[in-house]
């Protein structure tokens, strides 16, 4: 076959349209390979702090909002329908259902982000963030939690204490603590992070499944552990989200052009390929930091 007998969409240095399909298959699979890995990894770190720290995700995962978490899987999944969908419209020559799919898949990670956005917002209103920038609002938490918030008493200077005021807080540690409840000899810990304390793993009491009106233990050490690896996980995702957002809208570009037939989906098929890899990652992020006690 001659140079110039190639199909448009065909590059010179493959014989056949097959053969371009299944080169270009091939090596988006090795790159998926490769995001593999590194989610893999941050999949072994947690792993790994959750073996020897469950006390800190058991307490801390009640502070993540389950409901937002599961919309979102939900979003992800019906965008990974919309996604494969529209690669058979592509397949079939279908254009205009094809840009409509397409659309509606990009419209599902833009969902996604806002979601997302509005569990970050919250996070960073409650100082619930990543390591030294750790510093929970206990009146959040105490609410959260369903116990009594800390009377102003109980947030006044130690100097107070001493010309006959006395504040109920008192520092362990280096944690302040705040009583919960009158006459309750549980204390709720607020840990303020700068990075200190050190490990109490395994040994760590676990908080309890539902914390509605029920006992609450008090905060462990090392809350912000949990925190960073969540925003570590999620950001990176969310960082994916974006980039296969990105990656569908010039695909939308494309298909608006008319570039796409049955001969020729391929750039449709390796993008739908990198999207379902993206929900597929979320639905182990969610029942593992959301879910799981």
């Amino acid at each position: 076959m001659q140079h110039d007998e190639h199909p448009a969409h065909l590059q010179h240095h493959f014989d056949t349209p097959v053969q371009q399909f299944d080169s270009a298959k091939l090596g988006m699979w090795l790159f998926l390979a490769t995001e593999i890995l590194l989610f893999g990894g941050l999949f072994v770190a947690y792993a790994i702090y959750r073996a020897n720290h469950p006390e800190i995700f058991s307490w801390a995962h009640h502070l993540l909002d389950t409901k937002l978490g599961a919309i979102n899987t939900v979003v992800l999944l019906t965008s990974s329908l919309t996604m494969a969908w529209g690669v058979r419209a592509a397949q079939l020559g279908q254009r205009k259902l094809l840009i409509i799919l397409l659309c509606l898949t990009l419209l599902g990670g833009f969902g996604f982000l806002g979601i997302k956005y509005v569990e970050y917002a919250s996070k960073y209103k409650h100082g619930l963030l990543w390591g030294q920038e750790f510093d929970p609002d206990q009146h959040y938490l105490a609410e959260h939690f369903g116990l009594a918030a800390p009377s102003e008493a109980s947030e006044a200077p130690a100097s107070d204490a001493k010309e006959g005021h006395p504040a109920e807080s008192q520092e362990t540690e280096g944690v302040p603590t705040a009583s919960v409840e009158s006459g309750d000899p549980e204390q709720f810990q607020i840990e303020r992070s700068k990075i200190g304390d050190g490990a109490s793993g395994p040994a760590g009491r676990a908080a309890p499944d539902s914390h509605a009106g029920h006992e609450v233990l008090p905060q462990p050490q090392n809350v912000h552990i949990f925190f960073s690896i969540y925003f570590l996980m999620t950001g990176l995702h969310g960082i994916h989200v974006i980039l296969g957002m990105a990656i569908i809208a010039w695909l939308l570009r494309r298909a608006v052009r008319g570039d796409f037939s049955p001969s020729y989906f391929t750039p449709v098929d390796l993008g739908g390929l990198y999207w379902h890899l993206v929900d597929l990652i979320w639905i182990f992020l969610f029942p593992l930091l959301y879910l799981i006690h």
